[in-house]
């Protein structure tokens, strides 16, 4: 099996939580005049497509990154890379959590709005003079390379929502 079939599969356990808590956040109840004249008691934040990237990293990581998300950012093969595809305009929202102990439950997650996170991105790198902001690490196939990004070093909307859970 493929490296990364094994990681989509180990991370896919974690989709229901994952749906429910989304749900929670992007359902909402509507002001009172949706519900008295439009017949409304819940409403989707938007009516069109809502893409969100989702990833789960593995508890041991919690400790040390917890305020960090990572985004593929390089391939050797050329392919391209989650990064590449956020920058061209591709998603709405990251939820990015890690494992409980156990790894059956999210531990920790957040809801990063992708919208925010481009423009603060594109900011940066005028900013730094051309250079991508985050730390670079090789990952460790040697075939890729994830870019990390400390949520506290972005504007305070660029996290739409998060949960921190015992476990």
């Amino acid at each position: 099996m493929k490296e990364w079939q094994r990681d989509k599969k180990w991370s896919d356990r974690f989709l229901p939580e994952i749906k429910r808590i989304l749900g929670e956040h992007l359902i909402q109840e509507p002001p009172i005049a949706e519900d008295a004249e439009r017949n409304t008691d819940l409403i989707v934040l938007r009516l069109d497509a809502i893409r969100i990237a989702c990833r789960v990293r593995d508890n041991r990581y919690l400790d040390r990154y917890g305020d960090e998300f990572t985004i593929r950012s390089s391939r050797t093969s050329g392919a391209k890379t989650e990064l590449t595809k956020v920058i061209e305009g591709w998603g709405d929202y990251l939820f990015y959590g890690f494992a409980n102990k156990d790894n059956t439950k999210l531990a920790q997650w957040r809801i990063i709005s992708l919208n925010v996170f481009r423009l603060w991105f594109m900011r940066q790198i005028s900013l730094r003079g051309g250079d991508m902001p985050g730390l670079t690490k090789q990952n460790t196939d040697g075939q890729s390379a994830l870019t990390a990004f400390d949520v506290r070093d972005m504007p305070s909307d660029a996290v739409f929502a998060c949960g921190l859970k015992n476990g």
